[in-house]
């Protein structure tokens, strides 16, 4: 595994480093260390030529100044929480609210995503950290790694790890937007999807989950056997008419903590496969509903659709439902999950 570094630029946050990895299939991966941000993911293919399938951004400074959290570890909580606060331990904590009257992704200025990270080498993976001092809202002081693994199996592993000196919500998740065919290449909505997830997180008005897990079997929700993305996406269906499009956790069948294969992503034009694995007991899968013609890498548009995320996460706003599983975490039980995206 080659791993070499380069400087991608100046920020209000301060100089912004480029670590590009690179295994003997060519394959690459491009990772900067402000939001330990993927930039770019470089794989060949049916015929053997690589393009850059993830959308980005030419500069540290545009990923500092823009929106939409392109290829960042958001954190320390991923997703929506109501009413942008919640109860824990019989302390109420008041969060930023930047989505009408809830939160999004823990701060849109402090969260992990415009912090700048230390990053160590480590056999050819590279370790990403920070410390948090409740700089969000969220309680406790938080150590903070995510290692980044690219092998040659055209796997990267993502592992994250967090512990804190207090009982905390954390849900760390990637906010990469793929597009298979290549990040220019236009829509994703010919892609095919599987969700090995036989139900999802029904939610209401503002994307905030009512706590109801419907089976998705028989709806437009229903991925289980594979699904053309574009075929159903302007259906008639009130969960999709109340998100603009697929924007909801899929909940993963069979979650038991281990590694679990959870979905499987085709391009029509490229031919391009990506599996993808997670220990995590949900997916958000975005179709990029809300992308505004934003100018991207190498000149680049892309609007609406152009690119679609599968977040790994504990399901949104899981501080308010007692039947989702916990994103408790704090002394004696730290977090750590692994997601892995698999190119064929």
């Amino acid at each position: 595994m080659n791993v070499t570094k380069s400087f991608f630029g100046n920020t209000p946050a301060g100089d912004v480093d480029l670590y590009t990895l690179t295994n003997r299939n060519e394959m690459s991966v491009q990772i900067s260390s402000l939001g330990a941000a993927l930039v770019s993911i470089k794989v060949p293919d049916k015929d053997g030529k690589a393009e850059d399938v993830l959308l980005g951004y030419d500069t540290a400074l545009e990923y500092y100044e823009r929106d939409g959290f392109l290829g960042a570890v958001v954190g320390p909580v991923a997703n929506r929480i109501a009413g942008a606060e919640f109860e824990l331990e019989g302390k109420v904590y008041h969060l930023q609210a930047n989505d009408g009257p809830n939160n999004l992704h823990s701060h849109f200025e402090l969260g992990y995503h415009r912090r700048i990270w230390s990053v160590k080498e480590s056999g050819g993976s590279l370790l990403f950290s920070l410390t948090d001092e409740e700089q969000t809202g969220f309680p406790g002081k938080k150590t903070v790694t995510v290692e980044y693994t690219l092998t040659d199996q055209n796997e990267l592993k993502i592992h994250y790890h967090l512990s804190s000196d207090e009982n905390t919500p954390v849900n760390l998740t990637n906010h990469s937007y793929f597009n298979l065919d290549g990040h220019d290449s236009g829509s994703v909505l010919d892609h095919r999807l599987t969700l090995n997830a036989s139900r999802y997180t029904e939610v209401r008005e503002g994307a905030i989950p009512t706590g109801m897990l419907p089976v998705a079997e028989g709806t437009v929700m229903d991925f289980t056997k594979g699904r053309v993305i574009g075929d159903d996406i302007e259906a008639d269906f009130e969960q999709l008419k109340l998100t603009i499009g697929y924007d909801h956790n899929w909940v993963i069948d069979g979650w038991d903590g281990s590694l679990r294969h959870f979905a499987t992503l085709v391009g029509k034009k490229s031919g391009r496969i990506m599996e993808a694995y997670t220990t995590l007991p949900g997916v958000q899968f975005y179709a990029g509903n809300y992308l505004d013609g934003r100018t991207g890498k190498n000149g680049a548009k892309y609007f609406k659709r152009q690119g679609l995320c599968l977040e790994t996460q504990y399901f949104p706003d899981s501080v308010h439902h007692d039947n989702f599983p916990s994103c408790i975490f704090g002394p004696g039980r730290d977090y750590d999950s692994e997601t892995v995206f698999k190119f064929i």
